[in-house]
């Protein structure tokens, strides 16, 4: 079921969406070779702490973190780890913010320390595939326009888009209705109407867009080994357009 929002629950995400965005903008400064993501893990958790809220996909089903940390060839749902980052690599820290009941969900990816040309293009380019798909969410539009902007673009640049995890409805839990591909046709899939509010949340690989699961159940990685990079935002549908409840100003 698709749940509607009202003027004060937005701005109640979009409150937790402006704390979410300072913590990655302190993360950005955190991250260099030879920092683990278990120490980001913590920084966060206690970040958010610090503000009055909580990392609502802790204990999400049984999940342990603060945040999901996926390096290099992992597309999604990484474990936090003691393994110091090297540089070349590149990290998606993805967390979704509880603040006084309004959530807010965002995923951010890093160039850690002197990337390849190939992954910074990768980063560029799936940045960049997130607002063209915040571009069509819009009311009036349907979910295929924002999946068909997104596909389009990015096997134009010669990359992949991931189909076995999607965006989705958001708020007063984590995962709700509808479900945003990020692939598709345009004009298809349900109507975009006010008070929507939704994730896009593009994740795009060099090789190919098929996944595999790792041992522990939650974590997904490209079949190939090639890298995989990952960028989301909350986005809440309102008169005015597509409001960025997670935007780092």
């Amino acid at each position: 079921m698709i749940t509607f929002k009202s003027e004060r629950e937005i701005e109640l995400m979009h409150q937790a969406g402006k704390l979410l965005a300072s913590c990655h903008k302190e993360i950005a400064k955190l991250i260099k070779p030879g920092i683990t993501t278990h120490e980001i893990d913590q920084f966060v958790e206690q970040y958010l702490k610090k503000h009055g809220a909580t990392p609502e996909q802790k204990g999400f089903n049984g999940y342990e973190y603060a945040t999901c940390a996926s390096i290099n060839d992992e597309i999604c749902h990484g474990f936090p780890r003691k393994e110091p980052l090297k540089d070349g690599d590149i990290v998606t820290i993805d967390m979704v913010v509880n603040l006084n009941g309004g959530l807010a969900d965002s995923a951010w990816s890093y160039a850690v320390g002197n990337v390849s040309p190939e992954a910074q293009k990768l980063i560029e380019v799936t940045k960049e595939a997130l607002y063209r798909g915040i571009e069509k969410a819009v009311m009036g539009n349907r979910i295929g326009d924002i999946g068909h902007a997104i596909q389009t673009y990015v096997e134009a640049e010669g990359f992949s888009v991931v189909r076995d995890f999607i965006g989705h409805g958001i708020g007063p839990t984590i995962h709700e209705e509808p479900q945003v591909p990020h692939f598709g046709l345009p004009h298809r899939g349900l109507r975009l109407k006010e008070g929507m509010v939704i994730t896009i949340e593009p994740m795009v690989n060099i090789g190919m867009w098929n996944s595999k699961m790792d041992s522990n159940s939650w974590t997904a990685r490209t079949v190939d080994g090639s890298l995989s990079a990952q960028y989301e935002h909350t986005i809440a549908i309102t008169k005015q357009g597509a409001l960025i409840l997670t935007e780092q100003i």
